[in-house]
């Protein structure tokens, strides 16, 4: 019995290695991306200066609620469950827009994009919390 435990402790342990080492680069471009636009804000006055007049909230309504998932993949780091619940929820809300926004079968190629981009934020926030679904049973020693 102790040795089952130490094998799933270990996976356990994998789990939330791979989802460290998957969300630390979707961080990393986040925070590029609005140091970025926080720099071009204070610089120029505008956040996008190439945004198009006229922009509806709905059309940026997917990059915001990305970038609050993503800082539920940043909260995962210390809180697994917190975290990969801030994750998951806003990315099936952006799941949701994006369904009504641009159906996947419009212009397929193109429109498959953001769907990806979806399931590439959203795999570390599944994965964290399995890691805290297998590790909350386990006795600590």
């Amino acid at each position: 019995m102790t040795k089952d435990r130490d094998t799933n402790d270990r996976a356990t342990k994998w789990i939330r290695r791979i989802a460290r080492i998957w969300s630390f680069p979707i961080i990393v471009y986040a925070l590029m991306m609005l140091t970025g636009y926080a720099w071009n804000w204070v610089t120029t006055g505008k956040a996008d200066p190439y945004v198009v007049e006229g922009t509806s909230f709905v059309e940026a309504l997917p990059p915001i609620l990305m970038f609050l998932s993503v800082l539920g993949l940043g909260i995962a780091w210390r809180w697994e469950k917190l975290g990969g619940a801030i994750a998951l929820v806003f990315q099936l809300a952006t799941l949701l827009v994006l369904l009504i926004q641009i159906p996947i079968t419009q212009d397929f190629p193109r429109s498959a994009i953001p769907y990806l981009m979806l399931v590439i934020v959203a795999i570390p926030g599944i994965l964290f919390l399995v890691g805290w679904w297998r590790s909350r049973g386990m006795p600590t020693s």
